[in-house]
Formats: structure tokens, sequence, C-alpha cells
């Protein structure tokens, strides 16, 4: 229950500072760098900025490896969360946290979806891409960033939606660790101390889950 009213008041301090706190919304600079992101027209955005974009982008889909499995045996698909993740971060990921119960079993079949978030090469191309983004990230104007962080909200409030992401792993690495009977505290410790590269390599490394053909059929 501690964990649960933690997790509320962080999503609602975030909301609150993102509200009262953060550096101001340059809304017309926000638009034109959204519409230079999705149009492919990265010559006109900072590779810092660029890369920090993606690299939310591959929070989510590291999240999206453990908690479509986790969301099967949830009394709330996860889903959702995952779509309302994609427009707000860890705006839309909190919440689905918060109601969440303590989960360590998995039943039934994988689909097609869920193998594929369960192979190794999903973990793999994660990695990849992710060293990809930053080594080009060192190409961009940190100086830039910097300035842009103190004083733009979206960029302001995407770097802490990053560390975000960070913090909250370990909330459902060890359940992720239990539905694959990889019980091992030093393993939980090294994926969790090493933000964002701890997590990939583990995506690469853990064994699959286990199918229930028997669960399925009876269901």
């Amino acid at each position: 229950m501690s964990r649960k009213i933690a997790l509320w008041l962080l999503w609602v301090g975030f909301i609150a500072y993102l509200l009262l706190f953060a550096p101001p919304l340059h809304l017309e600079e926000t638009l034109t760098l959204l519409k230079n992101i999705f149009t492919l027209n990265w010559t006109d955005v900072n590779p810092v900025i660029l890369s920090l974009f993606s690299l939310v982008g591959i929070w989510l889909f590291i999240y999206s490896a453990v908690l479509f499995f986790d969301g099967r045996m949830q009394w709330i698909p996860f889903y959702p969360f995952a779509i309302a993740s994609i427009a707000s971060g860890t705006l839309g990921l909190i919440p689905y946290l918060a109601m969440r119960e303590d989960n360590q079993q998995f039943s039934g079949q994988k689909d097609t979806f869920l193998q594929l978030l369960d192979s190794r090469f999903f973990g793999i191309g994660l990695s990849l891409s992710t060293i990809g983004l930053f080594a080009y990230a060192f190409l961009g104007d940190w100086v830039g960033f910097w300035q842009q962080f103190l004083g733009d909200r979206f960029i302001n409030g995407m770097s802490l939606a990053f560390c975000l992401f960070c913090l909250l792993f370990p909330i459902v690495l060890g359940d992720d660790m239990a539905r694959r009977r990889w019980n091992n505290p030093q393993i939980f410790w090294a994926v969790t101390l090493v933000p964002l590269i701890g997590p990939l390599v583990y995506l690469c490394l853990r064994p699959p889950i286990l199918e229930n053909v028997a669960q399925s059929l009876r269901s």
C-alpha cells in the first residue's frame, strides 16, 4: 500500500511541477520541434534533443517487454496505459504501476506480439539502437541543450521523464524475473544500478517465459 501511495504522490507531484514550477512552455517552438522530428527533418534538430526524444521511446519499448506480460494477469490490462505513455511518457505509465498488484505468474500462451517482446532479438535491436543514439548525441550541442532544459518546459519535462523511467523500472523488474524463474539478487541489483544499459542487457539475456498450455486449454 505504501508503494501505491508513493506512486500516486509522485504522479500528482510531477503534474504539479510541470504546471506550476517548470520553465515556461514555448508552444510554437515545441510544435516546430515535433514537426521536424516526425517529418524526419532532423538537420534542424539538436542531436542531443533528438537522441533524448528517441531514448524515451526506447524506455517505452523496455517497459512494454515487461508489462504486457504483467498485464495478462492483472485486473486491468496494460495496453491503454502503453498508448497513453506514447503521448505523455511517465504520466501515462505511473497510474498503471500504482494500480497493478504484485504478480509473479504467467498463464496461457504467448501470441505473436508477446513472442516478439520475449525474444532476445528484441532486446538486441533496442540495445544497438541505443548505442547509435548515444553516439549521435555526442555530435550535438550540449550547451544549447542545457539552456533549453533550464528554459523550456517540454525539454525539461522530457528530460525528467527519462530519469523517472530509470527510477521506476525496479518496481516491475523483480516480478518479471520471478515469472522467468530467474530469482537472482545480484542480477536484480546489477540491472537496477546501471540505468538504461542494465535493463537493455537484461532483455538480451533473460530466459523466455514458459507457456502454460494446460491452463490455456482450460480457459
